[in-house]
């Protein structure tokens, strides 16, 4: 895949019940990412408010963080994670 195109990467798992307030992470591999590209994220599922982000945090490697402010108590269940990387020199 060319580096103009991006790269991407996903995950599934089964996260416990996210309190308020709290934050979860999960790692994606995704070939190719450096740090300071782009990192976008998507879930299989409807994440009821919670805020989900991306970020590239070392070599080849995503984390999507899930953030709770919801007011209560969030399980989703197994969900698939997908990350898409668009590299900074392409910008």
């Amino acid at each position: 895949m060319s580096r103009l195109s991006g790269y991407k990467g996903e995950v599934t798992v089964d996260l416990a019940s996210l309190a308020d307030a709290a934050s979860v992470g999960t790692l994606i591999t995704v070939v190719g990412a450096k740090m300071g590209d782009f990192a976008f994220a998507s879930c299989s599922l409807d994440v009821v408010d919670l805020s989900v982000t991306a970020d590239v945090t070392a070599a080849d490697i995503v984390t999507v963080t899930l953030n709770n402010n919801t007011g209560g108590a969030v399980d989703l269940g197994s969900a698939t994670f997908r990350a898409k990387v668009v590299p900074f020199d392409t910008m």
